[in-house]
């Protein structure tokens, strides 16, 4: 589109993709005027930063202040309109944290000076996705999988180019929206589970267990891949349909066709969170 971009970013001095086309700043959340300025000059914040779990000072509460400074120095920098990154089904009164901090983020944005969108997806995937990813590669690696619980829960997840060019086209417009950013196919999860086995042709078995047991695995096997592989809330949040939406289906990519494509890749190395977000 020929639009001037720069990040703000936890890794400013991480490898650039981009051949110097895209300049890098840290959040720099406890310098406010540094932060401000890192902002200045442009129109639109699309703002993805978040925390997927609790680590080490890393909070959710701490998300949601650093976020709520980020308003204000979009603000105070001039920014004409922010497009936040928030998830399906969010909720103050929810029981999840996750949940409920991006609910108080919508209320501090829809409540701030700046025009507003607010994108809501489910479980992204894509090739840096997480937890397609990882599913892949545990089905390709061990000899059972473990589904938690009856399995029948729903997930509704979206390609993050979708997500992209709907945030895209939200940051182009003028009006105060909010917009569910899913896919066009809701699958229980052990139907998602087995679409992965089948095209990266995994002969694990896929077996049903408690809660309790695969949080047990999970963090045997975090232990040795030095990451939180699942957490009890992420698991609850699956398991209570949040991560579907009641509305049409804005993204048009298919999970099941991405899979075929990208079968190879997906799942053949383990995508750590830790490595990727606090190291």
């Amino acid at each position: 589109m020929g639009k001037q971009v720069r990040t703000i970013t936890g890794s400013p001095d991480r490898q650039d993709p981009f051949n110097g086309q895209v300049s890098a700043f840290p959040f720099n959340f406890d310098n406010p005027k540094r932060l401000t300025e890192s902002l200045r000059g442009a129109t639109t914040l699309y703002n993805t930063y978040w925390v997927r779990f609790t680590h080490g000072k890393v909070t959710f509460d701490q998300a949601v202040e650093n976020t709520k400074r980020l308003i204000k120095a979009a603000e105070e920098a001039g920014i004409r309109r922010i497009v936040h990154i928030s998830i399906t089904n969010a909720s103050e009164e929810s029981f999840f944290p996750y949940f409920r901090g991006k609910a108080l983020l919508e209320k501090a944005i829809a409540n701030s000076k700046l025009s507003y969108a607010i994108v809501r997806p489910t479980v992204i995937f894509g090739p840096e996705g997480m937890l397609i990813n990882n599913i892949a590669w545990l089905l390709r690696r061990f000899p059972v999988f473990a589904v938690f619980g009856s399995g029948e829960y729903r997930v509704q997840p979206v390609f993050v180019e979708d997500v992209a060019e709907i945030a895209v086209s939200a940051g182009q417009k003028d009006d105060n929206i909010n917009v569910d950013a899913v896919g066009p196919d809701i699958y229980t999860f052990d139907e998602l589970v087995r679409i992965i086995a089948d095209k990266v042709h995994s002969k694990a078995r896929i077996a049903h267990v408690s809660p309790g047991l695969v949080l047990f695995l999970g963090k045997f096997i975090g232990y040795a891949v030095r990451d939180v592989v699942v957490t009890k809330d992420e698991m609850n949040g699956l398991m209570a349909n949040l991560l579907v939406s009641q509305g049409p289906p804005t993204g048009q990519t298919r999970l099941s066709e991405w899979l075929e494509r990208n079968a190879d890749s997906v799942g053949a190395r383990y995508a750590s969170e830790i490595k990727k977000h606090y190291r």
